[in-house]
């Protein structure tokens, strides 16, 4: 984002956190209702399929078509802002999601909960880099790490809500208040940015990627489509021309932004070693943990006979071992790299999803609750370390177009995730319930969804290994110091 000041002149008073409240509530407000709504629908996914009287293989869409828009629009996050100003865009997208999101509620078939869906995710992708850009802007540099410290608020406790307020509304009021839920929010985020947020001046934008932005989405939607297909049949049709199609628009999409001086997506960034292992370990770590996240409200529901609200509260220790795992982290972080803690958070990880892969009918509650909490703390320390790892390996020329890479590519995983996990627990499941012949059909029922856990703890293992090379980047090596706060605003801003 392009060099800015608000419109009171910096240090004309002294630092009061009671005039930064306002606008900084309008962020958190924002960004709690965009990180809410990715953990409610997951808790309704059963409600939904049966009210639509359609297929896990098809709604899952619904999941997947909105991570693939939240990833198109991260990148354009930074262009967009220099073009109509950081505050304007930030109300716009949450106008459009909150849009979506009663759209959503008015949605009477799979299709047009896809559609509406994907809406949502063209509005929410943006809400975070922006909000985090515009917090940096406005607060003072000797405050910025306790003020951005407060946007925590809504990453830790959105996951935490989203499973217990979805699955009230579901089991007690209705699937669509999950969300129309998000409407008075909405509307009081778009109120409190209006009246407090400061107008900063707009920059010149660089040259647009037009090609980048029609074969970028192209290519990732037809891969999810082809990996979707795929869970039920790889010889396909249907799953040959998806990843065909979608192979062929990668690879000119990645020769369009090798070639553009200002690409969409800085691939050339994946000329360092460690940033490639650093990422290609992030992704891996994705794919496990947001795979399998989506498969244990299924599991509760359709096999022990949980209820939402039940299966909503029987979620939370993961929310809460995610809670605890990150700041721990993140200060362990500086002190011994993040080799230490990505090892141990992948061991956590790795070592839940084997257990979940060997559950059964009668494993007691509590146990399956300790799962969740272990799986956590091991997200915990994992992910908010590796994206400081990813950030410190970036070259340092490229430092600033780094977030915008790497939340896409993190998107685009956990819809390739999604498709293909629960494209194969579809299948898997209709064969496994076919060639069972005992009293009990819930018991293969219990069965297909043990060994998508175990394929899940597949993708966890292979991260540990890869974790045992990840080599360790001293704090005074991070690319974005206090020293370089161009490039650290440029990281938020999503340029």
């Amino acid at each position: 984002m392009a060099n800015s000041r608000t419109a009171a002149p910096a240090g004309a008073a002294p630092f009061s956190l009671l005039k930064l409240l306002p606008p900084l509530l309008a962020v958190i407000i924002g960004m709690f209702m965009v990180i809410l709504d990715t953990t409610v629908v997951n808790n309704a996914i059963p409600t939904l399929v049966d009210d639509f009287g359609t297929t896990l293989h098809h709604l899952q869409w619904a999941v997947t078509g909105y991570t693939l828009a939240l990833s198109a629009v991260i990148p354009l996050a930074g262009w967009l802002t220099d073009k109509f100003g950081s505050k304007r865009i930030f109300i716009t997208t949450i106008v459009m999601f909150t849009l979506g999101s009663a759209l959503c509620a008015l949605a009477t078939t799979t299709e047009q909960l896809v559609v509406f869906r994907v809406i949502q995710g063209l509005g929410g992708g943006m809400v975070a880099p922006i909000g985090m850009a515009l917090v940096f802007r406005i607060a003072p540099p000797e405050r910025r790490g306790a003020v951005m410290g407060m946007l925590g608020i809504p990453i830790l406790l959105a996951p935490a809500l989203g499973p217990v307020l979805s699955g009230y509304f579901v089991e007690y009021v209705s699937w669509h208040w999950i969300f129309l839920i998000n409407l008075p929010i909405g509307v009081a985020a778009v109120i409190v940015a209006w009246r407090f947020l400061p107008a900063f001046e707009r920059g010149k934008p660089p040259a647009l990627d037009i090609l980048g932005m029609i074969l970028g989405p192209i290519a990732f939607a037809m891969l999810a489509f082809g990996v979707s297909e795929g869970g039920t049949d790889w010889g396909s049709a249907r799953t040959l021309t998806g990843l065909i199609v979608g192979g062929v628009a990668l690879l000119l999409f990645i020769f369009v932004e090798l070639k553009h001086r200002q690409p969409l997506l800085e691939l050339r960034v994946f000329r360092s070693f460690a940033f490639t292992q650093g990422i290609i370990l992030s992704w891996i770590l994705y794919a496990a943990l947001f795979g399998s996240i989506i498969l244990f409200p299924l599991m509760l529901q359709q096999t022990r006979g949980y209820t939402p609200l039940e299966t909503g509260l029987i979620l939370l220790p993961q929310a809460l071992g995610s809670m605890l795992g990150m700041p721990i982290g993140g200060r362990l972080f500086d002190r011994f790299g993040a080799r230490p803690i990505v090892i141990t958070g992948t061991v956590f990880i790795s070592a839940a999803l084997l257990i979940m892969s060997q559950i059964t009918l009668d494993r007691p509650v509590y146990m399956i609750m300790l799962n969740l909490f272990l799986l956590g703390c091991g997200m915990g320390l994992s992910m908010m370390t590796m994206n400081t790892y990813i950030l410190g390996t970036a070259p340092r020329e490229l430092v600033g177009r780094v977030t915008p890479l790497t939340n896409s590519a993190q998107q685009v995983i956990v819809s390739f995730a999604v498709a293909g996990l629960t494209g194969y627990l579809s299948s898997h499941s209709a064969s496994v319930m076919k060639a069972y012949t005992g009293p009990n059909p819930m018991e293969a029922a219990v069965g297909a969804f043990g060994d998508t856990f175990l394929l899940t703890s597949g993708f966890a293992i292979a991260g540990f290994v890869l974790s045992l090379f990840i080599r360790r980047i001293k704090p005074a090596a991070q690319k974005s110091g206090s020293g370089d706060v161009k490039a650290e605003e440029s990281v938020l801003a999503g340029h």
